[in-house]
């Protein structure tokens, strides 16, 4: 879907693709030498930003991010981090310094692997670093966020969405949604679901379990049968699985998957028949995936947490017009990265030395990220913000979201669960 975009101040100069990327540490370690935003942006170019950072002598604030730059989430991390460096610069007025302290970011790629990711991060907090963010896979968040409170260090998951990271600990927040309002936004979709049958297709990992759970919670609530259908993570032939979904006949068949095989998942599915006779509600995924679709489309009712097109404002129009800049696009996890930076920065600004002050500057509040008005809930930081209804429709022979329903934040919001 075409719109107008903002190009004004964001141009050129806002973040090339290398502001946190320069110095991209191998797996398991951090970068060499931390770069800050400042000092990237003016080596591509923006002259206001260069100027800033020789303002910016002070005490750099060291933030470490430690996402998947490789792996089978490497689109979704890099995505997250391409949004943070274009809205880190938004948010520092393009200077990469707060109160002029520049804000410097080191990476680390933990491919996916909890165990490389504790690595990293327990590298960074050697290192000093009071601020961690990134993770894209929920079983590295849920590794993180144990070191955090044990070192008392702020740790900004990505889009990482098991419903277990919200509460976890005092030290862990979020920066994009989480499993139940993947849910409660499928939920959204169908009518009265008593003595109905729901299938959960899923893989065997932290992502699908969370789906599992937040499923039959929601479903279960509304008198549904729900039944989990697991598919191991290292699974190369999914026909099998495929197969049994379509020998389910379940009134609904709600899919959620992450990942690169979702193309061979969704042939699978249309091969085995499972689109016949039945409701199937899923998650639309990253621009890439979505002519997988095509033989389908008009057979699925999609939720999403964001795409092009459905929303329209100035944050939004900031980091559009970033990632234009540097040939890139906005996609399926962008506003987690653009969010992330926003708290970095809130939290720099309020609280550059104490990790507390940096936790009560966050708690509560309510800012305008990409997708709207977005709330970081106090009791247990879960990130109320806006879901969306869409379909994809054939726009001039390219497969297109377009905005079917909005979903307030208070339509999706969790049950609190405040932290133990």
């Amino acid at each position: 879907m075409s719109r107008r975009r903002l190009t004004g101040r964001i141009a050129a100069g806002t973040l090339a693709t290398g502001l946190l990327l320069a110095a991209c540490g191998s797996p398991g370690s951090s970068s060499s030498s931390p770069t800050t935003a400042a000092s990237a942006a003016s080596a591509a170019g923006g002259g206001s930003a260069g100027a800033s950072a020789q303002a910016a002598t002070g005490e750099p604030i060291k933030v470490g991010v430690v996402t998947s730059l490789s792996g089978p989430l490497q689109s979704y991390g890099q995505m997250y981090l391409d949004a943070f460096n274009v809205c880190l610069d938004h948010a520092t007025n393009g200077t990469g310094a707060v109160n002029g302290r520049p804000i410097a970011v080191a990476t680390a790629d933990d491919a996916g692997d909890p165990a490389k990711a504790t690595t990293a991060a327990t590298d960074y907090i050697g290192q000093g670093y009071q601020i961690l963010a990134g993770s894209a896979s929920s079983g590295v968040a849920l590794q993180v966020a144990p070191l955090a409170q044990e070192n008392q260090v702020l740790f900004i998951s990505g889009p990482a969405a098991t419903d277990a990271i919200t509460g976890v600990n005092k030290y862990t927040f979020r920066s994009g949604r989480q499993t139940y309002q993947d849910i409660a936004t499928a939920a959204s979709f169908v009518g009265d679901l008593q003595g109905k049958k729901v299938t959960i297709f899923a893989q065997d990992s932290a992502f699908g379990q969370a789906n599992v759970a937040a499923a039959s919670a929601v479903f279960g609530a509304e008198g549904a049968t729900v039944t989990p259908l697991l598919v191991p993570a290292t699974a190369t032939d999914l026909v099998p699985f495929a197969k049994q979904a379509a020998d389910a006949d379940p009134d609904l068949l709600f899919v959620a998957w992450a990942g690169t095989n979702a193309t061979q998942m969704w042939e699978a599915m249309g091969q085995q028949g499972a689109f016949d006779g039945t409701t199937v509600v899923t998650g639309l995924d990253i621009k890439p995936t979505h002519t997988v679709f095509a033989p389908v489309a008009d057979k699925l009712s999609l939720l999403a947490h964001y795409f092009d097109g459905a929303t329209d404002n100035e944050v939004e129009q900031a980091l559009v017009a970033g990632l234009t800049a540097e040939g890139k696009t906005q996609d399926l996890f962008s506003p987690d990265g653009c969010n992330a930076a926003l708290m970095v920065v809130r939290a720099a600004q309020e609280s550059p030395d104490d990790v507390d002050g940096m936790i009560t500057a966050l708690e509560g509040w309510e800012f305008e990220g990409p997708k709207g008005t977005t709330t970081i809930r106090a009791e247990d930081h879960a990130m109320l913000q806006p879901m969306f209804q869409t379909k994809l429709a054939d726009v001039n022979g390219t497969l297109t979201p377009e905005l079917v329903k909005e979903l307030a934040p208070a339509d999706t919001a969790p049950a609190a669960t405040p932290f133990k």
